[in-house]
């Protein structure tokens, strides 16, 4: 018995009773649409499709497309988006009820769900991997706060087109008239691409469309900004990046879905943003590297904005002083047109451009020219430039001494613990592992004995130092890694910086420096000489005109094609020979590549399911498996161009039968990777 006298079964029956009238009756379905189509949050292969659910009364109005719902599925609760609501379902078995509307924001709306289909089917990936990379975690007190401050989108406040000048008009007249054209455009030199790229989305908006701008990282976002501000004024855009933090990026994300602003600028995470009626989508420098996004399908933004624009039917700018392969394969199709211009123009732009030891006079005043690190002549370049303006050296390698060798016999220094890299960090103390730390102070070369050590790669640090000693009295200023200049001013100066991190300079450098050339093409990657191109022009693009006395030298090869390229100032010419080079060797973007990763077991698996599934007339050609570890192996498979849809297709189903069979051992998938070598 109990204290206050009530038997057992009284008091069981008593919480019975109350956890009945605790118990709220179901809501019944709704009558108007009551079908819900939802993308679950799963991502196995399999079950890459979206399910039917039922939609309880109480949820009808909110469970609309493009909101967020909680639903029950394999026994768990999962998130997911509403794709549509339907009249019935083709489902033959029992459907079950949504759980529960988590907001109704609409945040996935129909043209992005289209795309991150899009994006899925084109990677072999899945759907609700890409609506992560596409949709920002909920924040729910933001979207109090969006609801609430509501506003229409300000009209641009200037039209002019000052910075296309140089270029035929045809590109932004027809994006004026409303209409979808497709360019690439190579900058010329010294070309102010922020303000070139806001005054472009001002034509678009004056048209009554929206544009999305992409810039690299977040220093050449911060340029495009300020471009905006200036041309659109501060309410005109929404600025849309990853490293604004999780509250301030939802709010900017719902900022774009509200409408409050025609254009849209951003950086990777940008590609998905939700742009009311998009005329017009543009990225900066398409082939820098930061626009690979590292997570899974590992979709390029390029290559989203370029759906976009054929899917949706709006204008695609792909701007750089390069020109990467894929934009050139573009011009080549037909796909998009070459937005150029004249070549007299581009020449009275460009500085002077040399490379140490290209002639026999340089070679008779200097015969060391084509070995030493730092000819004579590039410290006459330096030297003369240093009177009127600041210079640019290119080193690289960030760090001091990254890598060190035997004095004697060459062979690599390692550490005797790990085996890593030996380096040095600055001009004084022993040498250290670049992978644990530990200092070297008893080192012997296990391969002839020597204690001593030299540099193999001299850092941008160490350059920095024997050129403050060279140039006494003249400021040295560094630019890489966590210390990156934005802009340096216009007095003398040496600017050493690492590849990609060069400040622009006030008025332009009075001369460029471009070292170890040897280094940036000997990377083990067969997009080597594309990237190191690359970096090239963007660095000689700082420098001013050889009219003003701007300058560039390379110490490199002068007979190498790349530093021609630079020489030439031919980026466009450059791509064309870069293209029929990976058609003969059947390399991205003249075929299509997937790499496979994984365990040797899973991935010879999946090849096996591949080559059953794939056509004879498909050419499909398996390079490998090669270890890259004691678990781990790479195998690439390619085919044609032409069948790359069926490829990725035959990827998608070889994965899905996997996952069916839950096979031991997981393989990445990575479809037209960035990097292969």
């Amino acid at each position: 018995m109990t204290s206050n006298g009530d038997s057992p079964e009284q008091l069981t029956l008593l919480r019975d009773t109350v956890r009945k009238s605790r118990t709220k009756e179901p809501a019944e379905i709704t009558t108007t649409l009551p079908v819900a189509r939802i993308a679950v949050d799963v991502s196995l292969p399999h079950l890459d499709r979206p399910f039917d659910y039922l939609v309880p009364d109480d949820l009808a109005a909110a469970a609309q497309p493009g909101a967020r719902v909680k639903v029950r599925f394999a026994g768990k609760d999962l998130d997911g988006f509403v794709l549509e609501r339907l009249d019935a379902s083709d489902h033959d078995g029992k459907l079950v009820r949504l759980r529960k509307v988590v907001s109704p924001e609409q945040v996935l709306t129909p043209e992005i769900a289209d795309l991150c289909r899009a994006v899925a089917d084109r990677y072999a990936g899945v759907l609700a991997d890409v609506t992560r990379l596409a949709v920002p975690p909920r924040h729910a007190k933001v979207e109090g706060e969006a609801l609430r401050c509501d506003q229409p989108p300000s009209p641009p406040l200037s039209t002019s087109r000052s910075e296309w000048a140089p270029y035929p008009p045809g590109f932004l007249d027809a994006v004026a008239r409303g209409e979808a054209p497709r360019a690439v455009w190579t900058a010329v030199p010294g070309a102010d691409w922020p303000l070139a790229f806001a005054q472009a989305a001002a034509v678009c908006a004056a048209s009554g469309r929206g544009a999305l701008l992409l810039a690299p990282d977040a220093r050449d976002l911060e340029r495009l900004a300020a471009a905006c501000a200036e041309v659109l004024g501060e309410s005109g855009f929404v600025t849309l990046s990853a490293d604004l933090g999780p509250t301030a990026r939802y709010r900017a994300f719902l900022s774009a879905l509200h409408g409050r602003a025609r254009v849209v600028i951003g950086t990777r995470a940008a590609a998905f943003a939700p742009v009311a009626d998009l005329g017009l989508v543009a990225m900066w420098d398409d082939g820098d590297e930061s626009y690979a996004e590292p997570r899974a399908p590992y979709p390029n933004a390029r290559e989203v904005l370029l759906l976009r624009a054929y899917r949706h039917k709006c204008a695609a700018l792909l701007g750089g002083y390069a020109r990467s392969a894929e934009a050139a394969a573009l011009v080549e199709s037909g796909f998009a047109q070459e937005l150029i211009a004249d070549r007299k123009v581009t020449r009275a732009a460009a500085p002077s451009v040399h490379i140490a030891g290209e002639s026999d006079i340089d070679l008779a005043r200097d015969p060391s020219a084509r070995a030493a690190r730092l000819p004579s002549r590039a410290f006459e370049i330096a030297r003369e430039g240093l009177r009127t303006g600041p210079v640019l050296v290119q080193v690289p390698r960030a760090g001091y001494l990254p890598s060190l060798v035997c004095q004697t016999c060459r062979a690599p220094s390692r550490c005797a613990t790990c085996g890593g890299t030996l380096r040095r960090t600055g001009g004084s103390g022993p040498a250290s592992c670049s992978v644990c730390g530990r200092p070297a102070t008893d080192h012997r070369c296990p391969e002839c004995g020597d204690t001593r050590m030299r540099a193999a790669i001299i850092g941008a640090r160490r350059t920095a130092e024997e050129l403050g000693r060279a140039f006494p009295g003249v400021v040295v200023r560094t630019s890489g890694g966590d210390n990156m200049l934005d802009v340096v001013p216009d007095a003398p100066a040496l600017v050493v910086s690492t590849p990609g991190a060069e400040p622009v300079a006030e008025g332009g450098y009075s001369a460029a420096l471009l070292l170890d050339t040897w280094l940036m093409l000997a990377r083990p990657d067969l997009r080597a000489a594309e990237e190191a191109v690359r970096r090239w022009f963007n660095a000689a693009a700082l420098v001013r005109p050889a009219s003003s006395g701007g300058m560039v030298i390379l110490v490199g090869d002068p007979s190498a094609l790349p530093l021609q390229a630079i020489v030439r100032w031919s980026p466009e010419g450059y791509a064309a020979r870069e293209i029929e080079d990976r058609r003969t060797a059947r390399l991205a973007p003249a075929a299509k590549l997937a790499e496979l990763t994984g365990p040797a077991e899973s991935v010879n698996d999946l090849v096996t399911r591949l080559r059953d599934l794939m056509p004879p007339s498909a050419g499909l050609e398996v390079l490998g498996p090669v270890d890259l570890d004691e678990e781990t192996v790479r195998a690439v498979v390619r085919t044609p161009r032409a069948h790359g849809t069926t490829l990725v297709k035959a990827l998608k189903e070889s994965q899905s039968a996997r996952t069916t069979k839950k096979n031991p051992g997981t393989v990445r998938i990575q479809v037209d990777p960035p990097s292969f070598g």
